[in-house]
């Protein structure tokens, strides 16, 4: 005998069954029909608790949020003055939780290919974090002296965009590449060039 679920608990399900068919679909190919099948329930029942496929997929975002654990990442790129160590940081963090959450890369690359009226809030959501942390922390270092001038949003952007194709490639393209690097050494080898460009030249 099946028990029967909570409320919660059925909220719970929809959502992770939501994830899972998202990130293997896309929004688009995603339908409440599915949805509501592989929950077994009816489209009727579903919809009790979400009134629409973008609910939905709004709160499979609100839920993902929670998985970016950003707190510690704050912290230590706020209290620090040395732009390695915020720039290693935060690509640490960002191959960490991808490699732990496929879904969120998987996500990403649906709402790029698909362009659906909710792609935006995938990127506010994912990447949106990351770059605002960065920007705060060049902004802050720059008014301290302490790196090169350059455009706080295009800099964070940029650079918070290249550690995310690297997360992406260790993963959706690791079959059709010849070698496979190990994250850290792809850290090691990318965030330098990074701080080369940023940090001031000594003049002798």
């Amino acid at each position: 005998m099946t028990l029967k679920l909570t409320a919660a608990q059925r909220r719970r399900q929809i959502i992770e069954k939501a994830t899972e068919l998202f990130s293997a679909h896309g929004f688009e190919k995603m339908t409440v029909r599915r949805l509501a099948e592989t929950c077994h329930i009816t489209e009727a029942a579903l919809y009790r608790y979400f009134p629409s496929k973008e609910d939905i997929y709004s709160e499979v975002l609100e839920s993902l949020r929670e998985k970016i654990n950003l707190g510690e990442l704050k912290s230590r790129v706020g209290e620090s003055d040395d732009i390695e160590e915020v720039l290693f940081a935060i690509a640490r963090n960002i191959i960490k939780t991808f490699s732990g959450n496929k879904e969120l890369y998987r996500l990403l690359l649906f709402a790029s290919l698909e362009g659906h009226s909710l792609a935006g809030k995938v990127f506010t959501t994912i990447r949106g974090p990351y770059v605002t942390i960065f920007v705060g922390a060049l902004k802050r270092l720059q008014e301290a002296g302490k790196i090169q001038p350059v455009n706080p949003l295009i800099t964070a952007r940029c650079f918070v965009g290249m550690v995310m194709d690297c997360a992406l490639g260790l993963h959706l393209w690791k079959r059709m590449q010849k070698e496979n690097f190990d994250p850290e050494i792809i850290i090691e080898n990318n965030v330098p060039i990074y701080i080369r460009g940023l940090k001031f030249v000594q003049k002798s």
